[in-house]
């Protein structure tokens, strides 16, 4: 138990903060969607589409490398430095090569003449973030969460000054946003290498380029399958033809407006992100520290259930109330969450819920995978799953539009998590309760989606039934809640 506070208290810490901050970063989207039309908003969604994408090239998985090595203090700085120096160089040889094919770039993230520039801006937002990734992993390895929080406010902060200042006080258009993400990638990473700085009087050491190479390469392709699950949906949107849309939407809407509707619906489902990241946050350095406790099984399939109820109780609300929450009129203004006239998409919400739910529980099975060093079976994971997404997005979307995007989705993060499950417990045996899992998700998703049909059956208000399966499921939740803690204490 005192572990599971251990990883609890660390969680709480990146969650909190990572919550607040993407809380206030969060308050940019009825910024943009207030400003700008659906058609403008695409431009964002797809080259910070294209950043997730390139960002999984550009660090080559010496993040995970890191955590997983840097634990011998003794070798830290010799890792650390190596690390460094040729993330440098490569970042710095991607970022020529990207700059050459930048005229074939443009068409696909909707940039033209005018909007040249946004180009080279994501070159230089990739070139910082990369160099900032083994600094950040340093932070988290040690446990110096403040300082960690502190970096990350920084960033948030510079962003939003610059956002409103370029936008309401200069006028900017769609560049200012890039402007604004490059000059808080610069200051974040400026300040981390000032701070960790001290890491570098290491040796560069072929050793262990070798070693976190060959740790860390199958993150790449793994890492390009979730970005292709997470991302390709929107070039998939914006490829429609315009009949296609007419015929889902109506003729009021062109494919660009898509991209940016399901850009900004998707903004929705960041609550179940948000307990994702927080939680892996924590979780990598935690199950690393006590891979070889003789009890971590057993602690890391009671973390399994704990996750599951955080995420139920999250789906319930998020997945109940989408439409109550974009709607919510930020203090002072006449603006909501999200303008109405991206409201369209809100129906993706519940199946972008459930997709993230099913990545938290791959989260969840990574431990055994990386403790055993059995990292290859990654890439063949992701990848697996990055061609459901694009077989099933080719099929669904042109008929069912942003639901078929957001169904394909589902199908892919649900069969990337059980297959990592199988593979995961046939190297490492946790006793995770995977039947709890699917049980809690079912109860939830039929909670959900049973709402207009009760609604019209008992002839109600939406929302008193709303609210009535609401605090129906908390009830639940927490007693389910008592009794793990209990069975806890009681071990």
């Amino acid at each position: 138990m005192q572990k599971l506070r251990e990883l609890l208290s660390d969680t709480l810490i990146y969650g909190i903060s990572n919550v607040f901050f993407r809380f206030i970063n969060y308050l940019l989207v009825p910024f943009y969607t207030g400003v700008f039309e659906p058609a403008r908003y695409s431009i964002v969604t797809l080259v910070f589409a294209a950043v997730g994408f390139l960002n999984v090239i550009f660090t080559m998985g010496m993040e995970s490398a890191y955590l997983r090595y840097a634990k011998n203090r003794d070798e830290a700085p010799h890792i650390f430095k190596t690390l460094q120096v040729a993330l440098l160089a490569v970042s710095t040889l991607f970022v020529f090569v990207l700059w050459l094919l930048e005229p074939f770039a443009h068409p696909h993230l909707n940039l033209d003449d005018q909007t040249s520039g946004i180009y080279l801006m994501m070159l230089g937002i990739l070139w910082f973030d990369t160099l900032s990734i083994v600094p950040f992993a340093e932070l988290r390895l040690v446990r110096r969460t403040w300082l960690f929080v502190t970096i990350k406010a920084i960033h948030v902060a510079v962003n939003l000054f610059l956002n409103f200042y370029l936008i309401l006080g200069l006028n900017y258009g769609i560049e200012a946003v890039f402007i604004a993400n490059l000059s808080a990638s610069a200051a974040a990473t400026v300040i981390i290498w000032l701070f960790t700085l001290p890491l570098m009087r290491g040796n560069l050491s072929r050793y262990w380029i070798k070693k976190a190479f060959f740790f860390g390469w199958p993150f790449i392709p793994a890492g390009l399958g979730y970005v292709i699950n997470e991302m390709l949906d929107r070039f998939f949107l914006n490829a429609m033809e315009l009949n296609q849309v007419h015929a889902i939407y109506g003729v009021e809407f062109t494919p660009e407006d898509i991209v940016g509707i399901y850009g900004a619906c998707y903004k929705v489902a960041v609550f179940m992100l948000l307990l994702i990241q927080m939680f892996r946050m924590a979780w990598q350095p935690f199950f690393m520290r006590h891979s070889d406790d003789p009890d971590a099984p057993k602690i890391f399939a009671r973390a399994f259930i704990y996750f599951n109820l955080a995420a139920a109780a999250l789906y319930l609300t998020v997945g109940l109330f989408a439409q109550e929450i974009v709607a919510i009129r930020i203090p002072f203004t006449e603006a909501t969450l999200i303008n109405s006239r991206y409201w369209a998409g809100l129906e993706i919400v519940p199946l972008l819920l459930l997709a993230y739910w099913f990545h938290g529980w791959y989260i969840n099975f990574s431990a055994g995978i990386f403790i055993s060093e059995k990292t290859k079976v990654l890439p063949k994971i992701m990848l697996a799953g990055a061609a459901i997404t694009i077989v099933t997005n080719y099929l669904l979307v042109p008929v069912m539009g942003m639901m078929g995007a957001a169904w394909a989705t589902v199908i892919s993060y649900g069969v990337m998590a059980v297959s990592l499950y199988y593979f995961s417990t046939k190297q490492y045996k946790v006793p995770y309760q995977l039947q709890y899992g699917v049980m809690l998700m079912v109860i939830m998703v039929i909670a959900v989606w049973s709402a207009p049909a009760l609604t019209d059956l008992f002839q109600l208000n939406e929302i008193i039934t709303k609210s009535a399966i609401l605090i129906t499921g908390y009830v639940l939740l927490g007693l389910a809640l008592y009794r793990s803690l209990r069975s806890d204490r009681d071990m």
